[in-house]
């Protein structure tokens, strides 16, 4: 059996590795199935070690990534050194492209502001559009007028020119553009390629499924103009449909005479009361795509029959319909995206807004120092294949995180925070400076400036964790030891603290000035505590990373207070 020693430092080294491989939380199992693999002999014993394995995994867990990193190349340097055959992930390239003449396009509904289901779609178009010198546009389907929320237009605006980094060329609103609708229905009844059904739904889909026609597709083309002209001006919602006249007989089924207009008489945030006759999605895409002379569309596979629909439409009028370009679903396990719901427990009072941290809109994770190119990566990393896949929140915020941490780790400079705090005296402790670079990547920076004395604060989970005798490290300073109910001086040499492997814990001289911070977390709640004075030189919108805490952005400061929004460890 290795000594205990032995087997204290192969715990850590595997935590260690695990937590910088997993967004620098540890994973119990991994860290057992490695030691296992190590030492097979200790089998019988691991309910002896089991404590002290969740005992080192917890402290992995509370050191930030780069002192994580910083004690796995003092321990086992080769973990860091493997060669790893990393697969960059691109963009596919489209079909038939013309550099400067590719036009996409992005088309949500204004039920509310964009989440995160729309940041994978609008940062493949706005990608593929900057590698073409191409164009993106916005186009905002809202001939639906009962579900249209009314801020939705500037808060979508607002939202893609974020997330695309001004990539946005054009923005158009569908309900704008009804007279070219009525001009494109009206040219198909002068082709016979339309009419006017009054049919009741389930008799015409009776009819549909057995290949026959219904009464109204054999009207002449001057009763069908009438019938069209009443569309205008008498009849009901529910009374009758235009119709796309196509191929009785086609195999499939969804493409057989399918529905252009209807009659809505809901009244339209933009329009008013103005039309009485809406165009449905099909009929709609198609003349936008070729108005706006799109040449490439990115769509989801449950959209293959309403791009043949489309391209039946294109085939009568003689344009050539967008290159399509499909992807598979992605389902985003136990993440609620549905902005009906949201926007009801909004005016509830459950969520304060549509940027209420709790909520994974691009609004909120905004606030919370999330940057555009972090969700470009993501959605690269998912890329455009038909396999539909399921994201959970965990998955999908380790991914995010991990390419936010990669763009903002460079410019977030550190400042100590104390959460929940509590005041120890550290006995016999000698008095010193101590300068702290504010990022240990660039010197040039600056350092911030402390006064160490015996008296300090630290966090109260950090006291709780203390154990008799362990030697713990207050983080750039000086070693000490718990004995009983005293904190006692031990030494200032790192190397000590680093051979027995033990805690480093963060602090704040508590007679100096401190700044009052509180902390919004991703849950809603709030953590309360001090952070050094320098924090004072901070902006609103700066992003920082607290030690031991995680990256956070400044989101106001009131009454003396900065109030932080938490964004990930």
């Amino acid at each position: 059996m290795a000594k205990k020693e032995d087997i204290d430092k192969i715990i850590w080294k595997w935590a260690l590795d695990n937590a910088r491989r997993f967004d620098g939380k540890a994973n119990p199992g991994a860290v057992i199935g490695k030691l296992l693999n190590e030492m097979p002999d200790i089998k019988t014993k691991l309910k002896t070690i089991s404590p002290k394995i969740q005992s080192i995994i917890a402290e992995v867990n509370g050191m930030p990534m780069n002192q994580q990193l910083e004690r796995l190349k003092d321990m086992a340097p080769e973990l860091l050194e493997e060669k790893k055959i990393v697969e960059k992930k691109e963009l596919k390239e489209l079909k038939d492209v013309k550099p400067g003449k590719v036009v996409l396009r992005m088309a949500p509904s204004p039920s509310g502001p964009l989440h995160i289901g729309h940041a994978f779609v609008l940062s493949i178009n706005s990608e593929y559009a900057k590698k073409y010198k191409g164009k993106l546009i916005l186009r905002i389907d809202d001939t639906n007028p009962e579900n249209i929320y009314p801020q939705s237009y500037k808060l979508i605006d607002e939202d893609a020119k974020w997330l695309t980094e001004k990539n946005v060329s054009q923005v158009v609103c569908q309900s704008d553009r009804l007279k070219d609708y009525y001009d494109y229905g009206e040219k198909l009844f002068a082709k016979g390629k339309a009419y006017v059904c009054t049919c009741n739904p389930d008799k015409f889909r009776e009819l549909i499924t057995k290949k026959k026609e219904c009464p109204c597709r054999k009207l002449s083309i001057k009763e069908q103009h009438t019938r069209w002209d009443k569309m205008f001006l008498d009849y009901k919602p529910g009374d009758a449909v235009v119709r796309i006249k196509t191929d009785i007989n086609h195999k499939n089924p969804a493409l057989r005479d399918w529905s252009a207009f209807r009659v809505n008489l809901e009244k339209h945030p933009k329009q008013g009361t103005k039309y009485r006759m809406w165009p449905l999605m099909n009929f709609a895409v198609v003349c936008d795509d070729h108005d706006l002379k799109v040449t490439h569309a990115i769509r989801g596979k449950d959209h293959m029959d309403n791009a043949r629909k489309q391209a039946q439409v294109c085939e009568f009028f003689k344009w050539k319909p967008p290159i399509d370009l499909y992807f598979g679903r992605i389902n985003f396990k136990g993440i609620k995206l549905s902005t009906t719901e949201t926007k009801k427990r909004i005016e509830y009072g459950e969520f304060t807004g549509w940027d209420d941290i709790r909520l994974q809109t691009i609004r909120a994770l905004k606030k919370r120092g999330y940057q555009p190119k972090a969700f470009v990566k993501f959605a690269i990393d998912m890329g455009l294949t038909l396999t539909d896949k399921t994201v959970t929140l965990d998955e999908f915020f380790k991914l995010l995180n991990a390419h936010n941490r990669d763009i903002i780790d460079k410019k977030a400079n550190r400042y100590f925070f104390i959460w929940d705090p509590v005041k120890v005296n550290i006995d016999k402790a000698p008095k010193k400076a101590v300068e702290i670079k504010l990022h240990p990547d660039y010197p040039k920076r600056g350092k911030r400036k402390f006064k160490f004395d015996s008296s300090i604060y630290i966090t109260k989970q950090d006291k709780k964790n203390i154990q008799n005798n362990n030697i713990v490290r207050l983080m750039d300073c000086i070693n000490f030891k718990k004995k009983g109910t005293k904190y006692i001086f031990d030494s200032e040499e790192y190397e000590k603290y680093k051979q027995n492997g033990s805690a480093i814990i963060h602090w704040l001289p508590s007679k100096e000035k401190t700044v009052k911070v509180e902390v919004l977390m991703p849950d809603g709640t709030l953590k309360k505590g001090v952070a050094e004075e320098s924090v004072k030189t901070l902006k609103v919108n700066d992003i920082i990373q607290f030690e031991r805490f995680g990256f956070c952005k400044l989101n106001s400061i009131k009454n003396n207070i900065y109030e932080f929004w938490y964004a990930h460890r």
